[in-house]
């Protein structure tokens, strides 16, 4: 049986066509007709995990991009990050400037890694990058902020918008709503939002864990981004973390969201096609 790059590779791309495999919390592998994505890819063992990963990071060959979005461990796994650039010796590693002294220090090259801040728009192996502030934490003693004061004044947590073959994809990495997100992220018109939907409140909080968007409010922004697809992620990992993707099914329903709520199956590939151009 082969990995779930092997049978994303199986699947056909073209204009308006990319191929994704949700791999589980905020992971996810695109592919467009020329390259191949790791988004947030979190492949090692870890306690507390509900699920081991069916990507090993020794058979994460052919990546020619990985972005991650902060430097939490489910989305910058610096155990899994050398063998990711072992098996694809070709793959550039997409951060916050911020981190990457640790992507470095993990064991990649530092000429592997681009540092990225929002506003800035980066065109690489085909792909057109700009990435957005998310607002998160690295502890709860600096949550919710964009960690700037941690970084001499540069931006700590991002999302991604990832133009591929014509479809515009928003990962928001870890955030909740802050003031003009729908404006900034709005404004790159994305076809597709992954949104993280475990929410926040205070037991989980005063256990030290830094909070997302909850359900209902992935619904909404979706929407008023002007996506016509949401896929939630973040939700299923860890036992004392989660969120519910029936949840934001119904929120959507429920409150008319003009949005499409696709639930994938993990590791399992599909593809995304751009219904409509804004």
């Amino acid at each position: 049986m082969g990995t779930p790059l092997d049978e994303l590779r199986e699947l056909p791309t073209g204009s308006g066509r990319v191929a994704v495999t949700w791999l589980g919390q905020a992971g996810f592998a695109l592919r467009s007709r020329q390259t191949t994505v790791l988004i947030d890819p979190f492949l090692s063992p870890h306690e507390g995990r509900r699920y081991e990963s069916a990507l090993p990071a020794a058979a994460a060959t052919g990546v020619d991009l990985v972005f991650c979005s902060h430097e939490h461990v489910d989305h910058l796994d610096a155990a899994s990050a050398p063998a990711i650039a072992t098996a694809s010796p070709g793959a550039t590693f997409v951060v916050p400037a911020p981190i990457v002294e640790m992507v470095t220090e993990a064991g990649i090259a530092k000429e592997r890694v681009l540092g990225v801040q929002p506003g800035e728009t980066h065109e690489l192996d085909g792909i057109i990058v700009r990435p957005v502030p998310a607002r998160h934490g690295v502890t709860m003693a600096d949550a919710y902020g964009f960690g700037e004061e941690l970084s001499g004044g540069l931006i700590r947590f991002v999302g991604f918008v990832l133009e591929m073959d014509g479809v515009r994809i928003y990962h928001a990495g870890d955030t909740i709503h802050y003031e003009g997100m729908e404006a900034t992220v709005g404004a790159l018109r994305p076809h597709v939002a992954l949104l993280p939907i475990n929410g926040r409140h205070a037991e989980r909080e005063a256990r030290g864990i830094v909070g997302n968007l909850n359900e209902r409010e992935a619904a909404w922004l979706a929407a008023t981004i002007g996506s016509e697809t949401l896929i939630p992620m973040h939700h299923d990992l860890f036992t004392r973390n989660l969120g519910s993707a029936a949840e934001v099914v119904e929120a959507a329903e429920e409150e008319g969201r003009v949005v499409t709520v696709l639930v994938p199956h993990r590791e399992t590939p599909f593809v995304l096609v751009a219904g409509r151009e804004r």
